[in-house]
């Protein structure tokens, strides 16, 4: 027997919208590396550190600019990144502005070092003056410090005007590159407080306390009583540092009070040539900055 074989049509399947298979894109960001990324972390605990410095002294001077070169060590190498260069240059103006800080920064601190190098020298001639009871020597060392004085209010003028213009720019909403934006903003914000945290301490401690003779003697008295260095520190800001007090008695000091007046002469100067030491890598680290970002120009 024959088997009855019936004709089948067959048309082809239509694949329904819904059958297919759901892709996943991931969506790369542009602006910066994620949050995870050493980089991030590092430059906000520095900044978190910096921030947290409510006063600053000549006993964490030094520190606290050491950490402010740590910041932008870390900044320079963000702005190396492919990623930070491609979100700058879709903003040239807020580009530009950061050209013009970063200069300003240098400028600013170029003349800082300027001016201290220039009062280290009167340091080590009032040293001499004091020795020899040269009133000529002394009295060209008091005017330096009000020289220093007037300086350190010029810078900290000069210093703030960036602050002022970055206000402005920051109310500019920046979309996908916010999180650079908020990062570079709280870096310029932390640069300017501390620089001036640094130039007021500097204004404070040259500023003239005009204490009599007896005054000055009996601090270096109490001197001799204390234990931690930070507290003499502390104290020898607080009072001047007696050099004046020897320009009117120049002829009446005995050799005890020329001795303590050379100490604290001596402590001076070593708590100077420790900021200068320090403030001119904070010069470098800013020259290192300026120098990624035009190279983000060029490529």
């Amino acid at each position: 027997m024959v088997g009855v074989f019936r004709r089948t049509l067959s048309f082809p399947n239509k694949q329904s919208h819904n059958n297919k298979p759901h892709l996943s894109h991931h969506i790369r960001s542009i602006s910066l590396p994620c949050r995870s990324h050493p980089l991030i972390s590092h430059i906000k605990d520095e900044i978190k550190n910096l921030t947290n410095t409510t006063t600053l002294s000549s006993s964490n001077l030094s520190q606290c600019l050491n950490r402010l070169k740590d910041l932008h060590d870390a900044l320079h190498h963000i702005l190396q990144l492919t990623q930070t260069q491609e979100s700058l240059r879709r903003h040239p103006v807020f580009f530009q502005k950061l050209l013009e800080d970063f200069l300003r920064f240098i400028e600013v601190y170029g003349m800082f070092q300027t001016s201290i190098l220039s009062f280290k020298e009167e340091l080590s001639a009032v040293q001499v003056g004091i020795r020899k009871r040269d009133r000529t020597k002394v009295v060209l060392y008091v005017k330096a410090k009000k020289k220093m004085v007037k300086e350190m209010k010029k810078l900290m003028s000069c210093i703030r005007y960036v602050v002022t213009q970055h206000d402005i720019m920051f109310k500019v909403p920046m979309f996908g590159d916010a999180e650079l934006v908020r990062i570079i903003e709280d870096v310029i914000n932390v640069t300017v407080s501390i620089s001036v945290g640094l130039f007021n301490r500097i204004t404070v401690l040259f500023a003239s306390k005009k204490l009599t003779w007896t005054q000055i003697v009996k601090l270096s008295r109490t001197k001799k009583r204390m234990k931690n260095d930070e507290e003499i520190v502390e104290e020898l800001e607080k009072q001047d540092d007696g050099v004046e007090g020897f320009v009117e008695n120049v002829k009446k000091i005995g050799i005890e009070e020329m001795r303590s007046v050379l100490k604290r002469v001596k402590d001076l100067e070593e708590c100077i040539c420790g900021i200068e030491i320090v403030s001119h890598k904070v010069l470098r680290a800013f020259i290192n900055s300026r120098v990624a970002l035009l190279n983000t120009l060029s490529q």
